[in-house]
Order: structure tokens, then sequence, then C-alpha cells
């Protein structure tokens, strides 16, 4: 029986190795970096593609998702933006709920929306805490969501918060310092993070090198994610698919 997206997840919390997610921005993805990240992808094999972003136009979503379902195995996760970027060819969706923020549209009304056009589709609902950090420049997200991000600098706030996540019922927890973002989480925020949680915990933004991705991972990290970085670099994918093994809890 196939496992769910969920309980992959999960297991990536015990001690058998951590977790890769490769994230595609549709509006930056031309069709032949596209081929590329996706060729590159079906060698090293990352643990699944994250598909979104703040401004994705729904065809161009679209696009990506069925050219990636078309030329991989990889699982498809959907990081959407708003209710406009589901898309039921995915295998499943991260239906975030944006608690570092108190725009109550990002916390309850777009999921109200969202919530009757995911009842008709097969879509695998992973109920995510999404968190927003300060790490160094304004991001789209921020902008978009009407929000301010967590301080860099304030490792308890990011606790508490992903601990009432955890409370509220949510299954993970996304902190994100956002595309184009000048510096990592920090692995003090990750670790006091981390120390709180039971359930998964993905780290994203500002990851760019093999040292970025081990201090995340060494600090509690199950799951990073990493962008455009891997068609600048490919040979760091190759590494960081090949460390999922060593740095281990």
């Amino acid at each position: 029986m196939k496992k769910s997206l969920l309980n992959q997840f999960q297991l990536l919390c015990s001690t058998s190795r951590k977790g890769l997610a490769l994230l595609i921005d549709p509006d930056k993805a031309g069709t032949e970096s596209l081929k590329r990240v996706v060729d590159l992808a079906n060698i090293q094999r990352p643990d699944v593609f994250l598909v979104g972003g703040s401004l994705v136009a729904g065809t161009e979503i679209h696009k990506v998702v069925g050219y990636i379902k078309a030329h991989s195995d990889i699982p498809v996760v959907l990081f959407p933006g708003s209710p406009t970027q589901i898309v039921k060819e995915a295998d499943g969706i991260l239906f975030l709920s944006l608690i570092s923020g108190r725009n109550p549209e990002l916390l309850i009304g777009k999921h109200v929306e969202a919530a009757p056009i995911l009842k008709k589709t097969t879509l695998e609902i992973l109920p995510t805490g999404y968190k927003l950090v300060d790490c160094g420049k304004a991001t789209t997200a921020n902008y978009i969501s009407h929000t301010f991000p967590i301080p860099h600098h304030k490792p308890q706030i990011a606790a508490c918060t992903a601990l009432a996540g955890e409370m509220l019922g949510l299954q993970m927890v996304y902190m994100d310092g956002g595309s184009g973002a000048d510096k990592p989480v920090s692995p003090e925020m990750i670790q006091a993070v981390k120390s709180q949680l039971s359930i998964p915990l993905m780290v994203g933004g500002g990851i760019r090198t093999a040292e970025n991705a081990t201090k995340a991972w060494d600090s509690g990290a199950d799951i990073i994610v990493v962008g455009t970085v891997i068609e600048e670099n490919p040979e760091l994918l190759e590494y960081l698919c090949q460390a999922r093994y060593i740095h281990a809890n």
C-alpha cells in the first residue's frame, strides 16, 4: 500500500534520514530551465517537488505541474499563494495557515474558498503552519500577505508560534525566509522551534550552499527547501541528496 505524503514526511522525524524539497516557481521556470531541473531531479531524487509562489498565474502553474507529472515520478506538492493555484493533477497540497501573521484571510479566509474546490480533487491535504521569518530583505510574500515576518533574532517567538500551530492540530510547520532572502533562518531559531514540535519541520529561504543546508538539518529541520540555486549550481543537488543520510538526528 502506498504511503501517504504525510506518512513519508513523518518518517523523516525519525533517525532514518533528512528530507529535501525542490521548489519551482512557475513564474520563473522557463521551458528549458524546467526541463533541466526535472532531468537533474530524476537523477538525484529529491523527496518532493514543491510548486508555487506568491505571484503565480493560474495557467503557468498548470503547465509546470503537467510537465513534471509527465516526465517524473517524484511527488508534486502544491505550495499555493491563493485558491487559484489549485491543480488537481498534483499529488498533494500544503494547506497553509499563515500563523506568523494576523491576517484573517490567510489564517482561515482563503481556506474557506479553497475547501469546496479541494473536496472535488484527490489531492492529499497537508495542514501546514506557515511562518515567515525576517531574513534580511522584504519579500513578495510579506507584501502580498500584508503581515510582518518573525524577527530573525527572536527564536522564542518562532518556537511559541510553532507550538501553538501544533496544538491547533496542524500536521506540519514550514518556516520560510522567502524567495531572495539575504540569509537563511538561523540555526538558533530552527533549534528552538524543533525543540517544541513533534510534527515535521520544513525550513526554506536563503539556503544556497552546502553549509547552509547542513546547519539547517543539524539544527533540527526535517526537510529543507531549495529553489533556483539548483539550476545555477547543479552539483549542490547531488551533494544534498547524498547528505540526507549523513545528517540524521
